[in-house]
């Protein structure tokens, strides 16, 4: 099993700046729009070492990773950043709101060691290629986790959330995030309290959320570097046996479909196909629904229907996977019916509507939100579910604590 340790975080001085202006939303979501108003926002923020701007005159040496370590040391030498004299755990408390009702995600932040997938740390998704060049210069250039990784593990006797309920002071530092959400950061560093977090954790396995590319990112340069502080990875970890986590949907929005009345011929031979009212919610509905049931709006003749699979023949897919609705739209719709396997991803229902509208799909496919114990079964079992199958909610916070290398040695 995974082995969890705490660490002498290193966190932005709160006498000398405000969470709202120097934290920043993980950099794989952050639009250049976005990144130019963090950039205003504090000359501080830590997007300027965890996703600095390219500029005109880089060079293999001068350039953003360079940039950053700058920051990242003149930030340490005027006190905006500060290292902990002792090793901790960092409690998280995210206030937020999901579909009008109000949340609360709690986890801790701390070094995992890093292990071969499957061996206490798992994956559940699969994930696009992507460049992951950019994640192991920063790390190399840095030498440190100035992101973390969104993890999970499951234990219904909620020994480390006892720990953070009973916590009375004021936050170290606190944050609100892009849609309103306020993260609150605590240390943990009462020697009994640490082991009590460390004993719970010591034989759990740690389920990947969110961030699976910079587990790689961390496994690679571990590799390279063979011994050392770099063998753990900055995690926040949150247990699956409360309440407050969010996984939302991501839906599916496909080009290629011409022949609609054939195409509805091939999905009603496992699916019940009903007609929707034109203004009808979609979302509402297939909450009311319930599981393996899919939306679909046909652009141009602005159509909207309800599919529900009969659970007829997914025989080939391993039981783990059969019934995960993500799996059932992309091997029977998707693959099967409609040979597509080039899909894009859109989150907002309204937004998927107006992208078909506009032609710049055909059609766009609805699904429910996959469940959090179906990403532990599907992990557990060494498979993954098709990539974006989970869209964890709410994101964390990148600057409430950074683990660096050197200050663990």
């Amino acid at each position: 099993m995974a082995k969890v340790i705490p660490f002498k975080g290193i966190l932005y001085n709160p006498d000398k700046v405000s969470g709202d202006e120097v934290t920043a939303p993980p950099y794989d979501i952050i639009t250049p729009e976005y990144r130019e108003e963090l950039y205003r926002k504090n000359p501080c923020n830590i997007v300027r070492i965890d996703f600095g701007k390219e500029e005109a005159g880089d060079t293999d040496k001068d350039n953003k990773y360079r940039r950053a370590r700058n920051f990242f040391e003149q930030w340490a030498k005027e006190g905006i950043l500060v290292q902990d004299d002792r090793p901790s755990f960092y409690a998280c408390e995210i206030d937020y709101s999901v579909y009008g009702e109000k949340k609360k995600l709690r986890g801790l932040f701390a070094m995992v060691r890093i292990e071969e997938l499957g061996k206490g740390v798992y994956p559940h998704e699969e994930t696009h290629s992507k460049p992951k060049a950019d994640r192991l210069n920063l790390m190399k250039a840095c030498l440190a986790n100035t992101s973390p990784i969104y993890a999970l593990y499951n234990n219904p006797q909620k020994i480390a959330s006892a720990v953070i309920d009973n916590i009375s002071v004021e936050p170290y530092i606190s944050a609100h995030d892009m849609d309103g959400a306020h993260h609150k950061l605590y240390k943990i560093q009462d020697e009994s309290k640490i082991n009590l977090i460390k004993d719970e954790l010591s034989d759990k396995p740690i389920f990947i959320a969110d961030g699976h590319h910079r587990y790689e990112v961390a496994l690679e340069f571990k590799r390279e570097k063979g011994e050392g502080p770099w063998e753990y990875a900055l995690m926040f970890l949150a247990n699956m046996a409360d309440e407050g986590i969010s996984i939302l949907p991501t839906h599916r929005l496909v080009k290629g479909i011409k022949n609609i009345g054939g195409i509805m011929q091939k999905i009603e031979k496992d699916f019940t196909v009903e007609k929707m009212g034109d203004n009808e919610d979609i979302a509402k509905a297939l909450l009311v629904s319930g599981k393996n049931s899919f939306g679909l709006y046909i652009g141009g003749k602005k159509q909207r229907f309800m599919l529900k699979y009969k659970g007829t023949d997914l025989k080939d897919i391993d039981p783990a996977l059969q019934n995960l609705d993500v799996v059932v739209l992309h091997e029977l719709i998707l693959k099967r019916d409609l040979g597509i396997t080039d899909v894009a991803y859109e989150m907002d229902v309204q937004e998927a509507v107006k992208k078909t509208d506009s032609g710049s799909f055909d059609a766009a496919f609805f699904l429910n939100p996959t469940g959090v114990n179906d990403v532990e079964r599907v992990a557990l079992s060494g498979l993954r579910m098709p990539p974006k199958s989970t869209y964890f909610y709410p994101k964390l916070l990148t600057g409430l604590v950074i683990n660096s290398f050197k200050n663990q040695i």
